[in-house]
């Protein structure tokens, strides 16, 4: 396993020194986390990155790919209501690239509030700290790029779609590969439920727990002994949705080419905004809503000391696991690919209710790779 080098002391100590200044409690997590989970959370593409790990007769696991769902697990075990927790150590990812390391350093700050909290503050206040961070490594070409899955969702909401359509379309918001398929199947009429497999059109039309059970049947009458960390609900619930999404209505021509547009914008914020509000036109309320936060969230993160002429939104941007679900956004280093990101954070307030939390509380986080983050760093 290729290892990322140590960075000197005083460097890591720098690029640390704000979050140990948000007075957050600090964890740790297990480095080993159950696999099916993370699949569950991050989509089957996820498992080429994941190394793999299981005891004879034992669950399968994989090395923490990232700290966030492991640090929510440890929130949701503690009981309470709100907290802020920073943690700093060793992730691990797979990459087919030979100069790229797969064991890393992550520095990170997950902050989990009640209901009435403010979300637009607490985004700006996660944005502005892993800013901080990362130009405490001495990096003198930074920028800072926002998205908002959650824009995505308001404006999908705003196309007047099959609600099944729409649904789908959001759940694709942070995988581009989903996205694009739905795009590229504008105009084209639905299949017949049978064209999509008589498994996957057997079990769409039964209940998600109906078809695991049946999957367990079939399973043991073959005599078949799954593999790969997901269980009968999970695979049962890929295959529903994978006959719901063959069988159900395409996007007309016209509606593909609105959301392509809407996910091309990438532009300075206020620019991006305006360009946003002209491909919505005037029947999106809830999209102005959006806008109009994200306006506030803009105020703030200059407040805070944030260069609004170093910021650039793009409504595409995603990360690796797709329980984003409001901000997300990208220190990056003009040094680097755009694919190698100095931080990374977002909201995710419906992970905790995922994870068996309760709804509708609020959850939002950061990460800083010090040794990207460091001047005399990657390159």
């Amino acid at each position: 396993m290729r290892a990322e080098p140590n960075l000197p002391p005083e460097a890591l100590a720098a690029i640390r020194a704000p979050f140990l200044a948000a007075g957050a409690e600090a964890v740790d997590a297990p480095i080993l986390q159950p696999l099916g989970l993370i699949l569950e959370l991050a989509g089957e593409a996820m498992r080429a990155r994941l190394f793999v790990v299981q005891a004879e007769g034992g669950q399968e696991t994989c090395l923490r790919p990232d700290f966030t769902v492991a640090v929510a697990r440890q929130h949701l075990d503690s009981g309470k209501a709100a907290g802020r927790y920073f943690y700093e150590g060793k992730a691990f990812r797979a990459s087919p690239d030979a100069d790229r390391p797969e064991e890393f350093r992550q520095i990170g700050l997950e902050r989990f509030d009640d209901a009435g909290a403010s979300a637009v503050e607490a985004d700006a206040q996660i944005a502005a700290l892993a800013w901080s961070a990362a130009q405490a490594g001495g990096r003198s070409d930074l920028s800072l790029w926002l998205g908002d899955i959650a824009l995505f969702a308001a404006f999908i909401d705003a196309q007047g779609l099959a609600p099944a359509l729409a649904d789908r379309l959001k759940r694709g918001a942070a995988r581009p590969r989903l996205l694009a398929a739905e795009l590229a199947r504008a105009g084209a009429e639905p299949q017949a439920t049978a064209d999509s497999g008589k498994l996957a059109g057997l079990l769409s039309g039964l209940s998600e727990a109906e078809a695991a059970t049946v999957l367990e049947e079939v399973w043991a009458l073959a005599g078949i002994e799954p593999v790969g960390g997901r269980g009968p609900a999970a695979i049962a619930q890929r295959l529903i949705r994978r006959a719901q999404a063959a069988s159900a209505p395409a996007l007309t021509l016209e509606q593909a080419d609105s959301i392509a547009r809407f996910l091309a914008v990438d532009d300075a914020p206020q620019t991006a905004f305006t360009a946003i509000r002209a491909i919505a036109g005037a029947k999106a309320p809830a999209l102005d809503t959006a806008l109009g936060d994200w306006t506030q969230r803009l105020d703030l993160l200059a407040q805070a000391g944030v260069p609004v002429e170093q910021t650039r939104f793009a409504t595409a941007l995603g990360h690796a696991f797709d329980y984003y679900d409001g901000l997300t956004f990208e220190v990056r280093s003009a040094a680097l690919d755009h694919d190698r990101a100095v931080a990374v954070g977002g909201r995710y307030d419906g992970l905790p209710a995922r994870l068996g939390g309760d709804a509708g509380r609020r959850a939002v986080g950061c990460m800083v790779r010090p040794w990207r983050a460091w001047a005399g760093g990657e390159s």
